[in-house]
């Protein structure tokens, strides 16, 4: 289908025309006729095939069919997306600028990580569309800086990742403060239509149109999957090969952890190759500039965690590599779903070794496809150049210090630390049983030392009522009398 048959504003098909877009993804070519008769839709797709598109030209298409309301006294957008992660937003802000560079409309991206009041105060002026992350939201909602009450056009994008990080009753927080379903038009797009997403639907959207385009495979079709089994020592010696042999001018490799995403980093940089890390705990600002430089081709390798794995459209990626397996099969989709995409072709290598087998059934069964072997030669493997001395303490230091920034450092725990003083040390000598320690001495301040007796009789002198294991025990009571170190006079 051709843009050109949909009737749509010319100021939307200009940004269209500018994206380069020309014919209609089988996504776009079943929702945009229903979403431009004012439906709302609720639609199932592969990730990459033009779900952000499809929702950004209906909106701005109604929004400019429909005259404006009145100015309001504090913010009121007329376009409401809702995304799970900051990379998203960034992403969908940057693509509506793109699609929308020709209407009048004022479009705002609200996220965390950068300058909270400048956001705040960006957000104070009028903006047509609103995009954020539900945390965000929600704070400069309960500050009264925004208002959701003339909302026109509703999205929420991956609505399954909403569920698998928590947002779900930050979600319905503000979806309880929007117009009734009748009186806007709502749009929802997920990876799966399960059924925790389809309430959502049935709660707050109007009777929406269910869209579902399954592919022939759940990997994209135009990516050659391809394993290689290798012993965790010949790993990253195997991926210096790898990389040399393939070229590619964007390379995106995904780790499981923090840790081996930042390792991966330094070995990579060490041995010659321009790469930086991604993961959930780098600053904001750096992040968007990592992201850009991969985007532009300045960053030839983009070594990741699963942050970057979803929603994220970035152009002619031609390698992603799986360092490790994920544990869950679908993350396997999503990972190598960063290539091939909108058409195009591109390679996924998975280096499966002895931990991270035992997932290769599972994404096996979920892809419904064997992947290819491959078995390396020996020319493939290349020698690694070793950190130094230095480097290794240096990186030991830095371990260090995320772990203490993190709270995961053991310091000040355990031995003498909270919930656990008066705990003998495992060094010291047993202590003697009770009849063979010795009393101490009688404090001369009047109070009891540990160990002696509090109630008021001679220190060493038998308690009253016989030995303590044949008395029960009774609740202690402060006796009237001489001080133990005044003992009483004869008569």
């Amino acid at each position: 289908m051709d843009f050109a048959s949909l009737d749509l504003p010319p100021e939307v098909m200009q940004g269209i025309r500018e994206a380069g877009f020309v014919t209609a993804t089988p996504i776009q070519e079943s929702a945009l006729p229903l979403a431009l008769k004012d439906k709302d839709v609720a639609g199932q797709s592969q990730t990459g095939t033009g779900k952000t598109a499809a929702f950004l030209i209906s909106a701005f298409t109604r929004l400019l069919r429909t005259p404006a309301p009145p100015p309001a006294p504090v913010t009121s957008p007329r376009v409401l997306i809702i995304a799970p992660t900051r990379e998203l937003v960034v992403q969908i802000e940057a693509d509506a600028k793109l699609l929308g560079q020709y209407t009048p409309f004022r479009i705002l991206a609200v996220y965390g990580g950068i300058d909270y009041n400048r956001q705040r105060d960006a957000l104070a002026e009028a903006c047509d569309v609103l995009v954020g992350t539900p945390g965000r939201l929600i704070d400069y909602l309960k500050q009264h800086v925004w208002s959701p009450r003339r909302v026109e056009v509703l999205v929420i994008d991956e609505a399954d990742r909403m569920f698998d990080m928590g947002f779900i009753a930050d979600l319905r927080f503000i979806l309880r403060r929007l117009p009734a379903p009748e009186k806007r038009q709502s749009f929802l797009f997920s990876a799966t239509l399960s059924f925790r997403v389809l309430e959502l639907t049935w709660e707050f959207m109007n009777n929406p149109a269910q869209i579902t385009i399954m592919p022939k495979q759940k990997t994209a079709e135009r990516v050659e999957q391809l394993l290689y089994h290798v012993g965790r020592e010949e790993k990253f010696s195997l991926l210096l090969g790898l990389l040399r042999r393939e070229g590619g001018e964007r390379i995106l490799i995904f780790s499981n952890t923090r840790e081996d995403a930042r390792r991966l980093e330094d070995r990579l940089t060490r041995n010659g190759w321009d790469a930086r890390a991604l993961t959930g705990d780098v600053d904001q600002k750096k992040r968007l500039r990592i992201l850009n430089d991969f985007k532009d081709g300045n960053l030839p390798v983009l070594v990741a965690t699963d942050v970057a794995s979803r929603g994220l459209h970035i152009e002619a990626v031609s390698h992603v590599i799986n360092w490790d397996l994920p544990q869950d099969a679908e993350d396997y989709v999503h990972r190598i779903g960063r290539t091939a995409r909108a058409g195009a072709g591109g390679k996924a290598i998975a280096l499966v070794d002895e931990s991270s087998a035992l997932n290769l059934e599972a994404i096996e069964k979920f892809i419904g496809q064997k992947i290819a072997v491959e078995w390396a030669e020996d020319d493939l493997y290349l020698p690694e150049i070793r950190p130094t001395a230095e480097e290794r303490r240096r990186y030991a230091e830095e371990r260090r210090a995320r772990l203490d920034a993190r709270g995961g450092s053991d310091r000040g725990r355990g031995r003498g630390g909270r919930g656990d003083r008066g705990a003998p040390r495992s060094h010291e000598r047993p202590r003697p049983a009770e009849h063979d320690r010795p009393r101490p001495a009688p404090d001369p301040s009047g109070h009891a030392r540990h160990g002696a007796p509090s109630d008021g009789s001679a220190p060493g002198g038998p308690a009253p009522g016989g030995p303590a294991g044949d008395r029960p025990r009774r609740p202690r009571r402060r006796r009237r009398g001489p001080r133990p170190d005044h003992p009483p006079q004869t008569p």
